[in-house]
């Protein structure tokens, strides 16, 4: 089975960068293949990883969803066995990792038999992967209702504003009020000027989430984000690459 990272966090913190941060380190350094599932409906993580976003599994669903009852299945085609065809062509491949975009929430109406096909589908799908990295949007239903639920190690992404370190705190509450299966969970402290680290760190104590690393400012980070320019391009001796790596490493996701 996979190793799976979830990363969430409070709009502008961060997240998505971190994930394909996370990726890349995680390629670079021989960890592949991996599926990256960007799950926040804005979709951002394609363009950092360089390559084309597919078809958001959501609009997919929406639209088998409305076929379904005009479709006459072929004999021993299930409609589970449809939906399932649908999702498989969501993927975008690329050499040493795939792309799978959820798309928007829901909208109004049943979805339940839909997620319930999901979720089989990517339970069958990640086994072919070493690891699944996902970027979710800032709220946990989304991993419970409609990815994976086994989710290993769970990075609760803040910068130093006090809102962002209280939203994290809400994230982390709320894992176990959803009693989501996550085995591990860390703050992880973003774009932070080294001079603030120290004082951070008391505030981090409060919340009560377990600190696993600090990735500093990267003035670098910022220009490749703003041009667009994939971050599979980005210097793996840059500042925030090596405090990725040393995040990864103790908090146990590689070895």
């Amino acid at each position: 089975m996979a190793f799976t990272v979830a990363v969430a966090g409070k709009g502008g913190v961060g997240k998505t960068t971190l994930s394909a941060l996370i990726i890349v380190t995680l390629l670079k350094k021989g960890y592949k293949p991996v599926l990256a599932v960007d799950a926040d409906p804005n979709v951002n993580l394609n363009i950092l990883l360089g390559i084309e976003a597919p078809q958001a599994i959501g609009s997919l669903r929406e639209e088998a969803l409305k076929e379904m009852g005009k479709i006459d299945f072929p004999p021993g085609m299930s409609r589970a066995a449809y939906l399932e065809y649908g999702f498989e062509n969501c993927l975008a491949e690329s050499e040493d990792f795939d792309l799978m975009v959820m798309g928007r929430p829901e909208g109004p109406g049943c979805y339940c038999f839909a997620n319930d096909v999901l979720r089989k589908f990517i339970d069958k799908l990640t086994p072919n992967y070493r690891y699944v990295v996902i970027d979710s949007e800032a709220g946990m239903e989304h991993l419970s209702r409609r990815t994976t639920q086994n989710v290993d190690v769970l990075f609760i992404v803040s910068d130093s504003n006090l809102v962002a370190l209280r939203s994290a705190k809400r994230i982390s509450d709320l894992v176990d009020e959803l009693k989501l299966s996550i085995k591990k969970r860390y703050l992880v402290l973003n774009n932070v000027e080294d001079s603030l680290v120290s004082q951070i760190r008391e505030k981090v104590e409060k919340i009560g989430v377990k600190l696993g690393g600090v990735i500093p400012k990267d003035r670098n980070i910022f220009s490749f984000v703003l041009e667009e320019k994939p971050l599979t391009q980005f210097p793996s001796d840059s500042v925030a690459f090596t405090a990725v790596e040393r995040l990864l490493r103790e908090t146990k996701v590689i070895d």
